[in-house]
């Protein structure tokens, strides 16, 4: 292409080398709509080269022991810490979001990743029990499973691959990482870091591409024993099937459709600007128009204000936050996940009516409940089909417990403990003495 020298063009991360592709994507910049950076188009030549850097590498990196791994880890974090602002604005003009979020979330979380894994990992225990009568002591041990296959979204970049490589590699195993083709930006930026960190070659290998050609490759090979992946369900499903014949263990992190249930009792000074922020996260207009369609009233936002842009974002992906009013429960802005700033505002009249229609769709990711009767908040918590409840709050987040959804949102869960067993094998050793 005449204008690729202007581009920003990555590279493949295999063996501890940057590793030039045959044929590139184009990834776009959204606030202003033009191609800014080249991504490799892997396919499976590409994740061969990938399992087999991460194969190598396998015994070297399983037999360190937690505390040399904790020390890689804890320097990684540092790296990124210190180049913080580099990455956020990065973050920032790959995926669209603010750079205050970029900074003040995406970069800090994605450092605070490595260094939680680093102390969890020196704090895991295993069980022992006693057979008196047999003259048995029974303990268990747990060891590194492999080549960890990890998939990541485009909507919180380092912040998800983070989450995915550090219990990863804390635990002892190499892994071949995929972020999503559209943010692979900052994967490529730490790559850059991984061998000042002391992360011996073959540890981290980072293959950028499509789900359908490096995801399918990745989950496809017969060396690859175990698939973390987060996005959507439809991928998650193929991802099931393709794993099957190896019997592979999967942990799926997937969509979901999140109620904020909003109680007449509950302390709007609190309550509203956290929703507002939780519905607004993310950065889809055919179902503002579907709603319409469907009779619903949209009170701000698309199709009834303005927006005006200046004249290098005219072809940006700018969209208004969007309110939709006297929306069917039925209708797809209600049950489907919608990557936008747009938000129903439906009325109930009872706890049980609340209840029942939150519990309505196929998802079950999370949710939040406002209210100062603690009473309702431990009864409607319990009764939510959610992985994670939120009561009076939104994005508090304790790593040690589990973080997972249920229904069609998802198989597994991620957090010290859950990830620890998820990325470790277990066995039971049997002494008579």
């Amino acid at each position: 292409m005449a204008h690729s020298k202007a581009l920003l063009v990555l590279e493949n991360f295999i063996g501890g080398k940057f590793v030039t592709c045959s044929s590139y994507i184009d990834s776009y910049n959204p606030s202003t709509g033009d191609v800014y950076c080249r991504v490799p188009d892997s396919g499976k030549e590409e994740v061969e080269a990938a399992v087999k850097a991460a194969k190598d590498a396998f015994s070297i990196w399983s037999s360190k022991s937690p505390l040399e791994r904790s020390r890689i880890l804890n320097k990684l974090a540092d790296l990124i810490e210190h180049d913080l602002e580099a990455f956020a604005q990065a973050e920032s003009k790959d995926q669209g979001k603010t750079i205050t979020f970029a900074r003040t979330v995406d970069i800090p979380r994605a450092v605070y990743n490595f260094r939680f894994f680093a102390s969890s990992i020196l704090h895991q225990t295993t069980e022992c029990t006693e057979m008196a009568t047999m003259g048995c002591v029974h303990y268990t041990s747990r060891a590194p499973v492999g080549v960890a296959g990890l998939i990541s979204p485009w909507n919180l970049p380092l912040y998800l691959l983070t989450w995915k490589i550090a219990p990863a590699i804390a635990c002892g195993n190499t892994v071949v990482a995929k972020p999503s083709e559209m943010t692979s930006v900052t994967a490529w930026m730490m790559c850059k870091l991984l061998e000042k960190a002391g992360v011996p070659h073959g540890v981290v290998n980072v293959v950028f591409g499509t789900g359908a050609k490096a995801g399918e490759a990745l989950v496809c090979h017969p060396d690859v024993p175990l698939i973390s992946f987060t996005g959507s369900t439809l991928t998650a499903q193929r991802i099931t099937e393709k794993s099957a014949p190896h019997c592979k263990r999967l942990s799926l992190e997937l969509g979901g459709k999140n109620p904020a249930i909003i109680f007449d009792d509950a302390d709007l000074t609190q309550c509203i600007p956290m929703t507002l922020r939780s519905s607004f996260a993310n950065q889809v207009r055919s179902y503002v128009k579907k709603a319409q369609a469907e009779g619903a009233r949209v009170l701000c936002g698309e199709g009834v204000d303005s927006l005006t842009l200046p004249a290098g974002n005219q072809k940006g992906y700018f969209m208004l936050p969007t309110v939709i009013a006297e929306v069917k429960d039925e209708s797809c802005c209600m049950q489907e996940e919608i990557f936008g700033p747009v938000t129903c505002v439906v009325a109930f009249d009872t706890e049980e009516e609340v209840i029942k229609r939150a519990n309505s769709v196929k998802y079950g990711l999370a949710a939040t409940v406002w209210s100062s009767n603690v009473g309702r908040v431990h009864r409607v918590a319990q009764r939510l089909q959610a992985g994670l409840v939120w009561t009076n709050c939104w994005l508090v987040r304790d790593l040690n417990l589990p973080f997972g959804g249920m229904k069609a949102s998802g198989i597994g869960r991620e957090g010290a403990k859950d990830s620890y067993e998820f990325f470790t094998e277990v066995k039971t050793i049997t002494i008579k003495h």
